[in-house]
């Protein structure tokens, strides 16, 4: 089975709309911490320009991965600049530290 890693850097007054949309719709589980930094969107009053955000991180199945992104897409977006970022990336390996063993699709 092939697996997705699911980030999204989201407003952080987003990320419990977010959580609540996700556990909704199954995810079985996720990482969810306060970051600061700057992109598209800086706090220019600031002298290091960084605002705060929320990154919330998922390993899924490929086949879940859409079903998950439009979900954070329709929480956390305002249509205002500074809404976030989502990205999706393949994951070669998955391992539980407990077992030592490779992740199957029905243990992620």
């Amino acid at each position: 089975m092939k697996f997705r890693k699911i980030t999204a850097i989201i407003r952080l007054d987003r990320a419990e709309q977010v959580e609540r949309k996700l556990k909704s719709i199954g995810v079985p589980g996720m990482s969810c911490t306060d970051v600061n930094g700057y992109g598209e969107y800086a706090d220019f009053y600031r002298s290091d320009w960084k605002v705060k955000h929320a990154r919330v991180e998922i390993f899924v199945s490929a086949d879940q991965a859409r079903e998950i992104v439009d979900a954070i897409l329709s929480e956390a977006g305002t249509g205002s600049s500074g809404d976030g970022i989502i990205a999706v990336l393949p994951v070669e390996n998955l391992y539980h530290i407990r077992s030592g063993n490779e992740a199957t699709d029905t243990e992620i």
